[in-house]
């Protein structure tokens, strides 16, 4: 029996977002209030069989505090996705990222989603939702690389240029352990409210053709009250939250703290990922702007955060920014 069935309901997801959601971040939201279920960035399954592996590594990295976690994976060539799930389904990654025996990631989502120019028009992810033998080819080899080691899931949206339910229904008929659907489609981006009621209709669907495929909904949700009501009006078995976080690093707590937080422990807590950033990548895997953004999730409700923020987003180096940090923290601490 998958993990997947054993999650409760509805459960929460931390969406894979690219350059945010990598373990230094994972690890600072699991310290917070931790999700049911997350994901990593989504990692290209052809470069990973590719001279560039040791390079995209960084977004498979992982500690055992942020179990399970599902592998999301993105690319073009049915050959390199069956390599790439074989790699992780026997710990063959694991293994390279230096993990503890016996750690592994729990499954390995298909990336068939993101709207990105460069992405679609190189055939993939969202540009599957037009292409679908090659779709159907990179499910059959990711599945076959799995051999029911790991369970496996896709991501998508509603459709490429306007909502297409027989998207909908092809995914169905793909035998997925979960399907996770964002509320709008390739067109849209996100310049347009997540249609929920389509992804209820994804529900129905799912109960006359695959009632034992899980369906997540995603898109625009800022609260883990709001997911709960939109799970329940749509019955849906989990939700997944991606920008959401960024209003509120506790949002998968069931009574968030983070309204009350005081200006210094919000500069605390991102001294904290200031300084886990600074551990975990040590060799610059990460360049420095990466980390400098996130200074808008923690910097602001107070006075002066404005001008404190223009000053940590242009820190040139970690070193700068732990200093500009700690001087402000020490500040806060004396006022």
């Amino acid at each position: 029996m998958s993990y997947l069935s054993k999650l409760p309901k509805p459960f929460f997801v931390l969406a894979p977002m690219d350059d945010v959601t990598d373990t230094v971040f994972r690890q600072i939201v699991a310290g917070c209030a931790p999700p049911d279920l997350n994901f990593t960035e989504f990692v290209n399954a052809d470069g990973l069989q590719s001279p560039g592996r040791l390079k995209l590594l960084k977004k498979l990295r992982f500690t055992p505090g942020e179990r399970p976690l599902i592998a999301q994976i993105w690319g073009k060539e049915p050959e390199n996705f069956y390599k790439t799930a074989r790699e992780l389904a026997d710990g063959t990654f694991a293994r390279e990222l230096g993990l503890p025996v016996g750690v592994n990631f729990a499954g390995v989502d298909l990336n068939m989603g993101c709207p990105q120019k460069s992405e679609v028009n190189n055939g993939t992810c969202s540009a599957l939702i037009n292409d679908r033998p090659r779709a159907c080819g990179i499910i059959e080899a990711t599945r076959q690389g799995l051999a029911d080691m790991l369970p496996l899931s896709v991501k998508t949206r509603t459709g490429f240029n306007e909502v297409d339910m027989t998207w909908i229904e092809f995914l169905l008929g793909q035998g997925l352990q979960m399907l996770t659907l964002h509320g709008r489609t390739k067109r849209q981006m996100s310049k347009v409210p997540a249609d929920w009621g389509i992804i209820g209709q994804a529900r129905e669907l799912r109960d006359r053709l695959a009632p034992d495929t899980l369906i997540v909904g995603n898109g625009d949700v800022q609260s883990r009250r709001q997911g709960l009501e939109l799970a329940e009006r749509y019955r849906l078995d989990g939700v997944m939250i991606g920008r959401g976080v960024f209003q509120d690093p506790f949002i998968f707590a069931g009574n968030s703290p983070w309204p009350d937080h005081s200006a210094d422990k919000r500069i605390a807590l991102y001294r904290k990922q200031v300084q886990l950033f600074t551990k975990t990548w040590q060799d610059g895997e990460r360049p420095i702007h990466t980390l400098n953004k996130f200074c808008k999730i923690y910097i602001n409700g107070f006075d002066g955060a404005k001008e404190l923020r223009e000053r940590l987003m242009k820190a040139r180096d970690t070193e700068e920014l732990t200093r500009l940090v700690a001087e402000t923290q020490q500040a806060h601490y004396q006022a």
